[in-house]
């Protein structure tokens, strides 16, 4: 982590509520429905997939649980009733997996199936470490039931991936890659930049080989560029990239323009401001590129 992305998490807290929203903008759709459905349409019309997200998560009651999921089937009825080339991304601890595993179980079979009579998909967003084996043992649960619309997240800091690629593998399971924003101990996550690097592309790489469609979740450029060199060959309609909306759009653009698959992450939901800190102040680096990015919008000619 830089200095830079340092100083910037660590200001966070005292930004004031407006400012926040302000600068938190660019990268959040808004916090109604109608908000998300317009990003998705304008990601759409530029060649771009994306994957909506209702904000929210950690929840303490069974309600909140069933708002969220009630959320998310308007968010797949409003795919389907705009022809919006969009999926949704949900956190299990939004629908209740650490208040009550069987709730969460029954609100996320019936978004699955919900999804699936829609021809649609869900990727199970993939939380800190204490959600994995939960998670992991949720998504068995419903390929096992033969719910093949349904993906998950693996992180490539995690030192167990790689066993957890291998344990998945009979599934060929869709697989959004991504290096992981939680801060965990070192016991358990590798902690230096190249060698989370070297652990996603290796992951990459074993997803590939088994025959897995993989999302390439990544802003460093460093690995969209390694991935573009294992990517050669390869149909696109085997793979994506997937970025955060409002980070490195131009990058996005180029991606497409050279006829890859791009999918953008589209947050909405009241719950912003919660989403806004946490996101930031847990991945310092993505905190780096927000600050940055803000500089460009607002020095012209940057």
């Amino acid at each position: 982590m830089g200095l830079f992305d340092r100083a910037v998490v660590r200001l966070l807290p005292a930004v004031p509520r407006p400012v926040v929203q302000r600068l938190s903008s660019p990268y959040i759709a808004g916090s109604t429905l109608d908000d998300a459905r317009r990003t998705v349409a304008a990601l759409n019309a530029e060649g771009k997939l994306a994957t909506v997200d209702v904000l929210g998560e950690e929840v303490t009651r069974r309600e909140e649980a069933e708002t969220i999921a009630a959320a998310y089937s308007e968010a797949l009825a409003a795919i389907e009733g705009d022809g919006l080339d969009s999926n949704i991304s949900v956190k299990l601890t939004g629908l209740g997996l650490k208040l009550d595993v069987d709730l969460c179980r029954a609100l996320l079979a019936e978004l699955v199936e919900d999804a699936a009579r829609r021809a649609t998909f869900v990727r199970i967003d993939m939380e800190d470490s204490s959600c994995t084996d939960d998670t992991l043992t949720l998504y068995r649960g419903l390929r096992a039931d033969g719910q093949d619309n349904v993906g998950v997240v693996l992180q490539a800091c995690l030192k167990r991936t790689m066993r957890d690629i291998a344990d998945l593998a009979p599934l060929r399971p869709n697989v959004r890659l991504c290096k992981g924003i939680y801060v965990e101990p070192a016991s358990i996550v590798f902690q230096d930049d190249e060698t989370v690097r070297r652990s996603f592309c290796s992951c990459l790489d074993a997803l590939l080989d088994n025959g897995s469609y993989v999302g390439v979740a990544t802003h460093d450029e460093e690995l969209i560029r390694r991935a573009l060199e294992r990517l050669t060959g390869l149909s696109p309609l085997d793979y994506e990239f997937q970025m955060l909306l409002g980070v490195r759009e131009r990058r996005a653009s180029e991606l497409v323009a050279a006829g890859h698959r791009l999918r953008v992450y589209v947050p909405f939901g009241r719950r912003w401001y919660e989403y806004s800190l946490r996101r930031l102040q847990e991945n310092p680096k993505v905190a780096g590129y927000v600050a940055r990015d803000v500089a460009a919008r607002l020095v012209p000619g940057r």
